[in-house]
């Protein structure tokens, strides 16, 4: 979950098309902090682990929506969209169609903690279905969580290049050079999912595949977010920027972060 949190933060200054289409930016400048993606991502977690990572659908979907709004609750400026926040802050919280890039910044979990894909995806849909249950909201999620754990189970990036398009249908025959030009801000999971794929593709490590994620634009905390679980599925992910990672998170979340790595299935 490193890499996704990683992401959230490096793209977080760049969103709304704020940043100039470049790999060429400082990583750590004084405007990298976490966002809602990464609170819900640590939320997601969170409830996985308390229902027990092996319950059913209903356990698993009431701990979602209770630790969801209770990380919500607790970081309410995170900069949530409005669907979102008023389904965290309101009295009934149920799905309301969304297909939001939301449902796939948030499902890095479920890449790591199955031993295979269709539970890894049975999950994924899961975590999507408490908010995002519009079905591209749905495949956002599952094709996420399907390239985490593929990646984490050493498949090469063809292998998971040809099960996503196979799979999900997304088209991934762009380049980031083609997508980037008329590439703008876009919250759904069909304007974001595919470009964030991509950019794990093209990237030659960990590290450029965060700077090829932020250069495309757009909503590039998620998209970066999405990329970034990718790529430390793929390639782990450097020591030194997993520190400065932790140095900007509180200690509630490194709690269930660190919880977290001691269940979590290994690369490789």
């Amino acid at each position: 979950m490193y890499g996704a949190i990683l992401g959230d933060m490096v793209g977080a200054p760049y969103e709304f098309d704020r940043g100039d289409k470049s790999k060429e930016f400082e990583m750590w400048n004084k405007w990298v902090q976490f966002t809602d993606d990464s609170v819900m991502t640590i939320a997601v977690a969170d409830g996985i682990m308390e229902a027990g990572k092996d319950s059913g659908e209903e356990q698993i979907k009431e701990a979602l929506v209770k630790k969801m709004r209770a990380w919500g609750n607790r970081y309410p400026n995170a900069g949530y969209g409005g669907r979102f926040f008023r389904w965290l802050f309101g009295p009934d919280p149920k799905p309301y169609g969304s297909y939001g890039n939301g449902s796939a910044m948030r499902v890095s979990s479920a890449g790591w903690l199955y031993d295979t894909l269709d539970r890894t995806r049975e999950v994924a849909r899961w975590t999507a279905e408490v908010t995002h249950d519009h079905p591209e909201g749905i495949k956002g999620a599952e094709s996420t969580a399907s390239a985490i754990f593929l990646a984490r189970t050493g498949a090469t990036k063809d292998e998971i290049k040809e099960y996503v398009v196979k799979e999900f249908g997304y088209d991934l025959s762009r380049t980031c050079d083609e997508i980037r030009p008329g590439y703008f801000h876009n919250e759904s999971c069909q304007k974001t999912v595919p470009e964030a794929i991509t950019a794990f593709l093209e990237g030659e490590s960990f590290e450029d595949v965060i700077r090829t994620a932020v250069s495309l634009g757009g909503d590039c905390d998620t998209l970066t977010c999405i990329a970034g679980g990718m790529a430390e599925a793929f390639y782990g992910i450097p020591e030194d920027m997993k520190a400065n990672t932790c140095e900007r998170l509180e200690d509630d979340m490194m709690e269930v972060l660190n919880r977290f790595e001691k269940i979590r299935l290994p690369r490789g």
